[in-house]
């Protein structure tokens, strides 16, 4: 989202790499093949990494004009250029930026303490990437959520937990404090908030209480309840970044 924003001239670049400093104290920028490389000016996998400032230089020269999030699960890379390289490291990380106008990918990964790398991968076809309204996607959430609550209570989740509360809510702060653009709008935030709140939900019942354990079957029939929420989380954030992209973008064709 600050990527678009610089982009379309709501955003500096010196707010774009402050906002980096979330994640990591220190960002780094290689190519993953020459190719790739020598058609962005980057270095290659066998050169030192540059700072990221040299990236949305590179993204700006190349006529970048906005940026996907794709959070890749086993069995689903859709968007990722099919199953290679991107997809592979992807996975890994749990996450990618596509720039479909540019046919790049990137994913980030912590290589040292409090040092992130942007690893920019060839995307030869972001076919799959799905577009998903911001309004199903909410409700989604709400829905895989009651539909997940009878099956866990079922379990007693919770039973031995008797700090649940507290756990969910000191893990959707984390969330909270994010900085964003000035010209993010309200609903997008709203469901990124709402989705940290059920990822947490997912978080704290997916875990085994202190001291308690679970039967092989039960276990199985917790993974089986939580899974579509899972998924429901990852819609959302997905549609609310895509939402957030489309607003900045037209925010900024406004000022033009």
């Amino acid at each position: 989202m600050w990527t678009s924003g610089w982009l379309h001239g709501l955003a500096a670049a010196d707010d774009v790499l402050d906002a980096l400093h979330t994640w990591a104290e220190q960002h780094e920028v290689v190519a993953d093949d020459d190719g790739t490389a020598t058609a962005l000016d980057l270095p290659g996998p066998d050169e030192a990494p540059v700072g990221p400032a040299l990236l949305l230089a590179a993204l700006r020269r190349a006529g970048a004009t906005s940026a996907r999030l794709v959070l890749p699960v086993p069995g689903d890379v859709r968007g990722l250029g099919g199953k290679g390289t991107l997809a592979t490291c992807a996975l890994r990380s749990g996450e990618a930026l596509v720039v479909p106008s540019v046919h790049i990918g990137l994913v980030p990964k912590i290589v040292a303490d409090g040092v992130m790398r942007w690893t920019v991968f060839d995307l030869p076809s972001s076919n799959g990437l799905e577009h998903i309204p911001i309004g199903e996607a909410e409700a989604g959430l709400g829905t895989a959520l009651r539909e997940a609550t009878a099956a866990l209570a079922a379990l007693d989740v919770a039973k031995h937990r008797p700090n649940v509360r507290k756990e969910i809510a000191d893990l959707a702060a984390e969330n909270s404090t994010l900085p964003w653009p000035d010209a993010m709008p309200p609903r997008a935030l709203r469901v990124l908030q709402r989705a940290a709140e059920v990822a947490a939900i997912v978080s704290v019942a997916s875990a085994d209480s202190p001291g308690g354990a679970l039967s092989a079957s039960a276990m199985t029939a917790r993974t089986e309840a939580l899974r579509p929420v899972a998924q429901a989380v990852r819609r959302a954030r997905c549609a609310a970044v895509d939402e957030a992209v489309r607003v900045l973008a037209d925010s900024g064709a406004g000022r033009h």
